[in-house]
Formats: C-alpha cells, sequence, structure tokens
C-alpha cells in the first residue's frame, strides 16, 4: 500500500509530539510505501493532481520509562519525483493551520485526484467546509452558548449576560489569540476592538466553563467512532489547556456524555468526508472540531499504552 503525506516541512516536525509522524512511523513498521510531499509542490496535469513525492522511512520512536525515546536520524529521505497523485491509495492532507489562501489552493488542487483510485484524508471540499471553530455550531445541544459576530455591541452585551466569557479568532490554532473575557474589564474594549479588527471580522464568543480549569479533552475520531482521548491541563495562571499554550496530557476516560456527542457527529463527519478527526470538550460541552491537522496520537499513545497509528493503518487495510 502506498501512501501520500502533505506535510510541514519533515525536519520541523516533532517525532515526541506530531501526530503525522506518528502515522508514518505506523505506516512504516507494517511494511507500507511511505511518500511526502508540501503543499507547494501540489499541480494539475492533464486534468490530474500531481506532487513531488519522496519515499521515506520514519525510524522507530520507542517509549522509555514514559518518554519517547527519538532517535538520530530519526527519518530517512529517498530521492523524490514529480507523479501523479492518483499511484497513491491513500493521500493524506495535513499541513498545520491556520487555513490559508495556500491551503485553500491545495484542497482545489485535490480535488483533482481520481477518487475511484485514491482517498484523501481529509476529504478536500470537507476541509473548505469545516471551520473548525464554525463547524461545530450545528450540533445544537453539544455546544456552550455561542455568538458569532464582528460588532463591539453584540459582544459586549453576551458578556454581561454571562458575567464571564471567551473570545476566539476563528482561524486560530494552539489556543493563540483566545482571549478571556469578564465584566468590568477595563481593557474589555480594546481586546473587542483588536480581535475584531475593529468590527471588521467576526470571532467566536462562548460563555465561559468553569470546567476549563480541570482540562481541555481532545478526542480522536476516526470514522465518526472515539479512539482515544487525552485531557490538557493549563499550566497555573493559564485558562486555556491547549499543549501549545503549555497545557500537560493526563490520562482520561470517554464519558457517556462524551459518548453521545461523538454519535451526534458521526454521520456528518461522514457526509464531509472528515475521517480523522479531534474534537475538543470541555465540561460535557463540544466546543471545537479540528479537521486540518488534528494532534494528540503520541500523548493518547504514551498514556494509555496503545497505538492509535496501527489502529489507523488497519483501518485504511480495511478500506483498500
Amino acid at each position: 500500500m502506498k501512501l501520500a503525506f502533505i506535510i510541514d516541512p519533515i525536519a520541523k516536525l516533532d517525532p515526541a509530539h506530531d501526530t503525522s509522524v506518528a502515522l508514518m512511523e505506523a505506516a512504516c513498521r507494517k511494511g507500507y510505501q511511505v511518500l511526502i510531499t508540501n503543499m507547494n509542490t501540489l499541480s494539475v496535469r492533464d486534468g490530474k493532481a500531481w506532487a513531488f513525492l519522496q519515499p521515506i522511512h520514519i525510524h522507530s520512536v520507542p517509549l522509555v520509562d514514559g518518554k519517547w525515546q527519538v532517535p538520530n536520524p530519526w527519518y530517512e529521505v529517498a530521492e523524490g519525483a514529480f507523479q501523479p497523485l492518483e499511484n497513491m491509495q491513500f493521500v493524506w492532507m495535513r499541513p498545520d493551520p491556520p487555513v490559508t489562501n495556500e491551503y485553500l489552493y491545495a484542497t482545489y488542487i485535490l480535488d483533482y485526484v481520481d477518487v475511484s483510485k485514491t482517498k484523501v484524508l481529509n476529504s478536500p471540499q470537507g476541509l473548505r467546509a469545516a471551520n473548525e471553530k464554525m463547524y461545530a455550531l450545528q450540533f445544537g445541544g453539544a455546544i456552550p452558548k455561542t455568538i458569532v459576530t464582528a460588532d463591539k455591541e453584540t459582544i459586549r452585551d453576551f458578556v454581561t449576560a454571562e458575567g464571564k466569557a471567551v473570545m476566539k479568532p476563528l482561524n486560530g490554532k494552539g489556543g493563540e489569540g483566545i482571549l478571556f473575557l469578564e465584566v468590568g474589564d477595563r481593557n474589555i474594549n480594546s481586546m473587542i476592538e483588536m480581535s475584531t479588527n475593529i468590527g471588521k471580522t467576526p470571532v467566536m464568543v462562548q460563555e465561559y466553563l468553569a470546567d476549563a480549569q480541570k482540562g481541555d479533552k481532545r478526542i480522536i475520531l476516526l470514522d465518526g467512532k472515539p479512539i482515544g482521548a487525552v485531557n490538557r491541563v493549563p499550566q497555573s495562571g493559564e485558562f486555556r489547556g491547549n499543549m501549545a499554550a503549555g497545557g500537560s496530557a493526563a490520562k482520561v476516560d470517554i464519558t457517556d456524555r462524551e459518548l453521545e456527542i461523538c454519535t451526534q457527529l458521526a454521520p456528518t463527519l461522514r457526509r464531509d468526508g472528515l475521517m480523522f478527526v479531534g474534537i475538543d470538550v470541555i465540561g460535557g460541552y463540544l466546543t471545537e472540531v479540528n479537521v486540518t491537522s488534528p494532534t494528540g496520537v503520541r500523548e493518547i499513545d504514551r498514556l494509555n499504552g496503545v497505538s492509535l497509528g496501527d489502529q489507523v493503518m488497519d483501518w485504511l487495510a480495511a478500506l483498500d
């Protein structure tokens, strides 16, 4: 089986943390042929999607005493060549967000992959449809009180009604740009103006969930089914649990309420071709649906002694 991974530059990835590396490592371990490329090599020729693909081998990253032991070197890349992506059985679209114009253009190129020969994960149409903040709004009953607006007075009224709120940029990642709003804060007008570009750019504002101090749970879904979870606990003095914002990973179970949320999402995710997804849940409420490059696999594997990468590869083998 041949798998192509569209990723950020390989040398910049952290093999002890990056989910793309975990997936590629599992594929190599099973003897699959793994090739990599970057978005800027994608092109359309004769009505087909092409890319400059380089074969890669990921060396095993063993877990020793609860820590990933990264070999040096941890990967080997062979000489590459331009070829049609339809030569692959599967193509993984996994550059990190934010979703830029270049990212969108890449999804348009991936529309020219022959779906009768090759499956793109996640679907380029699904990636375009699923803004990671906005996508959650369609799941009534699963999300906290939420508004999306660029209007300062609407935001202020919402904060007044709730007492506390969290404001998020719609194209943010890793907790970047998320602000805590509270009645009486003298900086609230300035924060709203900066986040909305003085009323030009809509933002998401959600009620503040006190359970955020207990952690922001990342649940990985494969074909709509939860396969693992990790709790991201904020560091002292911080309200964001994202690991990129300093949060720590902790072992956690998936609750009945969270299973209900996953069940609610599953048909829509499958409809949109979003087969590998990471959802964020705080206090039993869905806050985000991450589809571009969901992470958390290394932390789940480390804390639970499992290999989600192997599970994903076995799922792909069953599809092929």
